[in-house]
């Protein structure tokens, strides 16, 4: 089954069709977007949580299951897409990165 999730990417909205489970973080980069910084973008560590760089804004997010989305949902930091597993419809904002993976200053 697949599910909706709406990627905002600065001014545009597109919504993708995901199979069910499938790692956001994937279904991401296969659709085109970019979840990385210029620098992480060849140098990560592949989806497995360790490097921080593939974070993006959740409206509504699910609960966190990994260490690092767990302490991004208390203290407002992106949740890394290679931790979400689509299971229900949402909404994902791209945020713009820096260097490695940090945010531009608010």
């Amino acid at each position: 089954m697949d599910v909706p999730v709406t990627v905002v990417d600065g001014d545009e909205e597109t919504t993708l069709s995901v199979a069910e489970g499938r790692v956001l973080r994937d279904a991401l980069l296969e659709a085109g977007f970019d979840v990385y910084g210029a620098v992480s973008r060849r140098a990560n560590c592949g989806g497995r949580g360790l490097c921080g760089t593939c974070g993006v804004r959740l409206a509504d997010p699910p609960e966190p299951e990994q260490w690092h989305d767990a302490a991004a949902e208390r203290w407002g930091y992106p949740r890394l897409s290679c931790q979400v597993r689509v299971t229900e419809p949402m909404t994902v904002e791209l945020v713009e990165k820096v260097v490695w993976g940090q945010l531009l200053p608010d």
